[in-house]
C-alpha cells in the first residue's frame, strides 16, 4: 500500500474504536455542538485579508518531526496575532501527531476559522469535529467517491460547517459539488508525497468560479502567494514554513509583511 492507503486503513479502525468510546449522541452533547460556526468564505474574501490558512502540524510522513516542542495555544494565537485568516490544525495522531485535543484547547483563544485537517472516511467524524468547535472540515477526494464527498460535505453544512474539497488532478473534478463552498489544489501527491507548485495553477482556470481556491502545500515564499492570487486563488494553507520556526507567529508575520 501507499501511504494514503495506509493511513486510510488505520483511520477506518480508529474511527469504529471512537464510536465505541464516544458514541454520537455523547457528540449531540458536547459543548460546541450547537455552537454557531465562523465562516471562512467571508474571513477569506474580507477587504486586506490576507487569505492565509495557517496551519499548526507536529509532524508529517513525508518530513518526520517538524516542531513537536511548542504549545498549540500559543501557537495559534500567535498566528491570529499576526494576520491569518484562518487556522488549520491536523487531528490525526498517528502520522501527524496531533489530537482533537488540539482543538479543544485551542477554540476559545481566537475568533478565527479553525479548519479541522482530516482524513475523514466516516459521517461520525464530521459530527466530531462540529462536537470539537471546528468551523469547517476537509474532504479529500482521493480518499472518496463523488458521492460520498456530497454526501458528508451535505451533512456539514446541515451542522453549519463549511467543506473544503481537497483535489491533486483534474481526474477528480467530479468530486466538486455545490456542498463545498471551498476547492482546495494540493501541491504535494498523497500517494508520493513529492511536490509539485504548478499544480494550484495549470488546475486554477478550470476550477468553477463560484467556488473559493485554495492552494495548498509546498509554498515556501510570499512572491508565491502574489502568481496564485493572479490566478484566482483567495486562500493559501500554509504549514510546514512556519511551523520549522521556534516562533511559528513571527515566522507568519515576517511572511504576511512580505506580501503588502
Amino acid at each position: 500500500m501507499n501511504i494514503l492507503e495506509t493511513i486510510i486503513a488505520k483511520k477506518r479502525l480508529e474511527v469504529e474504536s471512537s464510536k465505541i468510546l464516544q458514541p454520537l449522541k455523547a457528540l449531540e452533547k458536547s459543548q460546541y455542538y450547537n455552537r454557531t460556526c465562523i465562516s471562512i468564505s467571508k474571513t477569506l474574501q474580507e477587504p486586506g485579508a490576507t487569505g492565509i490558512i495557517a496551519e499548526h502540524k507536529r509532524k508529517s510522513p513525508s518530513k518526520g518531526v517538524i516542531n513537536d516542542q511548542l504549545n498549540v495555544n500559543d501557537v495559534v494565537f500567535a498566528y491570529q496575532q499576526a494576520g491569518a485568516s484562518a487556522i488549520s490544525i491536523l487531528t490525526d495522531q498517528a502520522f501527524f501527531g496531533g489530537s482533537n485535543d488540539d482543538i479543544l484547547t485551542v477554540r476559545n483563544s481566537i475568533s478565527i476559522p479553525i479548519l479541522r485537517k482530516e482524513f475523514i472516511v466516516d459521517e461520525y467524524q464530521i459530527h466530531e469535529a462540529k462536537s470539537i468547535g471546528a468551523d469547517l472540515i476537509l474532504l479529500i477526494a482521493s480518499c472518496l467517491k463523488p458521492s460520498e464527498v456530497k454526501t458528508y460535505a451535505k451533512l456539514a453544512n446541515q451542522l453549519g460547517m463549511e467543506v473544503l474539497l481537497e483535489l491533486h488532478d483534474k481526474d477528480e473534478f467530479s468530486h466538486i459539488c455545490d456542498e463545498a463552498q471551498l476547492v482546495g489544489i494540493n501541491n504535494r501527491s498523497l500517494k508520493t508525497f513529492s511536490v509539485n507548485i504548478e499544480r494550484s495553477l495549470e488546475m486554477a482556470a478550470k476550477l468553477p468560479s463560484q467556488k473559493i481556491k485554495v492552494a495548498e502545500s509546498g509554498i515556501n515564499h510570499a512572491s508565491e502567494v502574489k502568481i496564485f492570487r493572479e490566478h484566482g486563488y483567495k486562500g493559501f494553507l500554509i504549514g510546514e514554513n512556519f511551523m520549522k520556526s521556534s516562533h511559528p507567529g513571527d515566522s507568519l508575520r515576517s511572511f504576511i509583511n512580505e506580501l503588502k
